[in-house]
Order: C-alpha cells, then structure tokens, then sequence
C-alpha cells in the first residue's frame, strides 16, 4: 500500500515513534511518504532521505513552565495563513507520483485534512487519545479540571471518525470508544537493545531548565548521586553531574540507572517503564497529559508523582525504590509486536475495502 504518515514537530517523542513504526511499515514492503515540521522532520529525513515533506506545524507557546494559550493562539493565528499556503503546494509537490491509499496521523493534522479531502481512510496512531477514548481510572482534582476539558476538546478535535486508533500507552484503563485498540508503548531499537543493570545514580531529565535551583537543591543530598540532563553541558558539582546531551550518553545512563527523575512526558516514561526503572514524575503545569501520566505511575505503584521537586519529594522518592521496584518487576512488553501486528491486520483490512 502507498500511506502518508503525519508526524508533528512539537516534540520529538512523535518523530521517534514515528519512525520505528515508519521502519517496519517499509520493511512490510509498503511505500511511504512522511509529512512533519521543525525538529521532527530533521530527525525523519535523516532516518529516510527522500521520504520526508517539510510543511508548516503548529506549535506551542510557553509563558514561564506553562503553556500560554493566548499566546499559542496568537501564534498560530499569525501563521497560519503562510502555512496552509505552504503546506498545500507541499501536498501538490506529493501527488506528483505518490497516491496514498491511507494516512496514519500521529496526532497531526494537515495529514489528515488531506485524507478527508480525498476521501482516504485514516489510522491514528498516539498516546494522547486515552484522553479522549478511555475512562480514566484516577481521580482529577478540582484544580486539573480544567486543564482535563480543554484537553479532552483538542484531542476530541484532532482526526475524528478515523477508521481505527491505536493507543499507546503503560496502563489500561477501560476503553469508553469503539474502533480503538490499546498497545504498549512504541519503543526505539536502542531501547530495546539496551541491557538494565542497577547503577548507583539517579537520571534526572529537565526539560524546561528555568529551575534554577535544581543543582544546589540536589546537592542537599550528597548520599545520592545525580546525573543530569538538559542544561546540555558538562559539569560537575560534588553528587551532581551535568552531562551535555548524547543519545548514546542518554541511554546509557538511562540503562544503568536505579531510578528516573523527569516530568510527565509520555516517551521518557514508557522508555523507564519499559527497562523496570522507578519514575519520580513531576508534570508541567497546564498540561493534562502530563498529569495523567504522572498520576498513573503512581497508582501503580511505579513511581512518585509530585508538583515540584523538593529535597522532601526527592528523598521520600528515593526511599521508596525497592518498593517501586517491585512493582516494575511485574511489567511485561514484548517489543513492538503488539502494535505490528493489530496494524498489519488493519492494513490488510483496509487493502480489502
């Protein structure tokens, strides 16, 4: 089958799904073509040259931590009359050759838009509609409610009445929508390849790096120590370490770990799940997702979930490993085999059509 792939540039957990699931696709003798933006189309046109459109995404704007949607509607309000410009003369670029029978959406849009244009059956593939097809098995408090109904309304809008959705994801509440499939998480071949022992170092990933205090704050505990990234630099301060980002560092470090300290992304979670490491997640705030895995990990006993990274939270995290540890001990993935196979059976389905 031909299949246009949708891959958003806002965030780079999409764009290395993406491209595990692009792999095997071709690898099934099926023709690809990839539309995406930003960083995410860099990643996807190093792993397949010649297989990647560049088009004009939707991004995010910050104020602080917390995502600004003001601002963010600002944004997108500014540019995208020039994107759809740019994106339509992309898609004529595409047609010159290429007519997809499907397009699997990532949670991106214009792929879809194409789809509906053209009356094409779409497949989604992501972790963000367990917000919108699963009943939640945790309990939002009044302050994420919020943040709950503005997130459930975006994903509810981003490719609706798609043939079937894949869900990625590390727990399994019950599903509340026909057509969608839970999967566990995708994860990357260095992942997979990648053999856990128990080091004596906690990973700590900051992805937003205003916390200024963060290195002083860990240093407070000179008994554990912390390798840090995302300051990108390389440094040393007694128990702490600053390590300039390497994907080979990254992973590394990650493997040899006894536990992760990070926000509530989905990718980095299910890549600690999946190697049995304790997750202390601290979400960023306005951001339902995040929450939601966060509150997830703990309720099953995986990890801690905190609002903010103290040397209380830290050291109650910490004393709690073996705890955790027996917890992860339980969890069970086979790779991506479960994912590959419910795919190729929708594919083959819809090769019947």
């Amino acid at each position: 089958m031909n299949i246009l792939y949708g891959v958003p540039g806002e965030g780079l957990g999409h764009a290395t799904r993406s491209k595990v699931v692009m792999a095997h696709l071709l690898a099934q003798g099926h023709e690809v073509r990839a539309v995406s933006s930003s960083r995410a189309f860099q990643v996807l046109d190093a792993a397949f040259p010649g297989r990647v459109l560049e088009i004009q995404g939707f991004h995010l704007a910050y104020k602080g931590l917390k995502v600004s949607k003001s601002r963010t509607s600002a944004l997108v309000l500014r540019t995208a009359p020039a994107g759809l410009q740019r994106n339509f003369r992309q898609y004529q670029q595409l047609l010159r050759g290429f007519r997809p029978d499907v397009v699997i959406s990532d949670f991106e849009s214009f792929s879809y838009f194409y789809a509906r244009a053209h009356g094409l059956p779409v497949v989604s593939i992501d972790n963000m509609q367990i917000i919108s097809r699963a009943r939640l098995d945790v309990a939002v408090p009044a302050a994420e409610r919020g943040n709950y109904r503005l997130a459930k309304s975006i994903v509810r809008l981003k490719v609706p009445r798609s043939r079937h959705y894949f869900v990625a994801t590390f727990f399994a509440p019950p599903l509340a929508k026909p057509r969608t499939t839970l999967v566990p998480p995708i994860i990357r071949p260095e992942i997979l390849a990648a053999r856990p022992t128990e080091g004596p170092h906690v990973l700590v990933y900051q992805s937003a790096t205003t916390q200024s205090d963060l290195v002083a704050l860990l240093r407070q505990m000179p008994e554990q120590e912390f390798r840090v990234y995302g300051f990108n630099k390389e440094e040393s301060h007694g128990n702490v370490h600053l390590r300039a980002f390497s994907e080979a560092g990254f992973i590394a470090d990650l493997a040899s770990s006894r536990a992760v300290v990070t926000n509530g992304g989905f990718s980095l979670i299910s890549e600690a799940v999946f190697l049995r490491k304790p997750v202390c997640a601290v979400p960023i705030p306005a951001q339902f997702e995040q929450w939601l895995n966060a509150a997830e990990v703990e309720k099953l006993g995986y990890g801690r979930h905190f609002a903010t990274i103290t040397v209380a939270n830290i050291r109650a995290f910490v004393d709690g490993l073996p705890g955790f540890a027996g917890a992860l001990a339980g969890y069970s993935q086979d790779g991506n085999s479960v994912l590959f196979a419910h795919l190729d059976a929708c594919l083959r389905g819809l090769g019947a059509v």
